[in-house]
């Protein structure tokens, strides 16, 4: 009887797994992380926009479902989405094998290179142990720059994370780093772009090693949830095939070649 029992009770929760899988979504809640302008941030309205979340919208709407965006900090994201907080993150993920082993990545949508922010006056072209020997870098926590700079500049320079991109820019502005290491479109919205000071890339743009730089931003789900996934990236193929990604492109970076 008790053996009975049991078989039943595992039959049950086979069958509630297997309801979970393949659970039609109505709304899909989404993570992400603001500001990060042009990526995600807030109108002078209040208004949440960006590439992702315009992108974001526009996959949502091809499912049939509705977004909701929930905002969550970078160093609690991933946690959030296995707490169940929200049911996929969008926002500017780099997709690496490290991430690969506790979330599910769609398709790439974009690719986006690091590079190197200073003051123009910092007086290096380049970004070496040598240059940066004495130095103060800024990161943001948690982030594949973090990864980069801690492994390859923590013997010659001093280290300084940050929740968000805005606090390390006020940093910045106030002359207590040297350098800044972020994503390239981020960086240069709020550096490059700035009023209060000129700011400069110093160096090349970053995408190598792959170890590091990964294979492009993706949009991540709970491992169980593969048939999410594949909505999500049937969605993304088809405003790739007919032009709507491109445009949403155009609307944020200009006319240079969508990857």
């Amino acid at each position: 009887m008790k053996k009975l029992l049991s078989l039943s009770l595992l039959g049950l929760a086979v069958a509630a797994a297997s309801s979970a899988q393949a659970r039609d979504y109505d709304n899909v809640r989404i993570g992400v992380d603001v500001p990060y302008e042009p990526m995600e941030f807030r109108t002078a309205e209040g208004e949440l926009t960006g590439f992702d979340i315009d992108l974001g919208n526009e996959l949502c709407d091809r499912m049939g479902v509705t977004c909701e965006w929930v905002e969550q900090e970078w160093d609690g994201i991933i946690p959030g989405l296995m707490s169940r907080n929200y049911d996929a993150i969008m926002s500017s993920m780099t997709i690496n094998d490290e991430r690969r082993e506790q979330v599910l990545f769609s398709d790439p949508y974009i690719t986006m290179p690091s590079a190197w922010f200073a003051a123009s006056d910092l007086g290096i072209s380049e970004a070496t142990e040598e240059t940066l020997e004495g130095m103060t870098i800024g990161v943001q926590r948690g982030t594949l720059q973090d990864n980069y700079v801690t492994d390859n500049f923590s013997d010659v320079a001093d280290i300084s994370r940050y929740s968000t991109a805005d606090d390390m820019v006020l940093d910045m502005e106030a002359e207590r780093l040297d350098i800044v290491f972020l994503d390239f479109p981020i960086g240069q919205s709020t550096l490059l772009e700035s009023e209060e000071a000129e700011y400069v890339v110093v160096g090349e743009r970053i995408s190598e090693p792959k170890e590091y730089f990964g294979d492009g931003f993706g949009i991540a789900f709970r491992q169980r949830d593969e048939a999410l996934a594949e909505k999500f990236n049937e969605a993304l193929a088809e405003v790739q095939e007919d032009g709507t990604y491109d445009e949403i492109y155009t609307r944020y970076f200009g006319e240079e070649d969508a990857e």
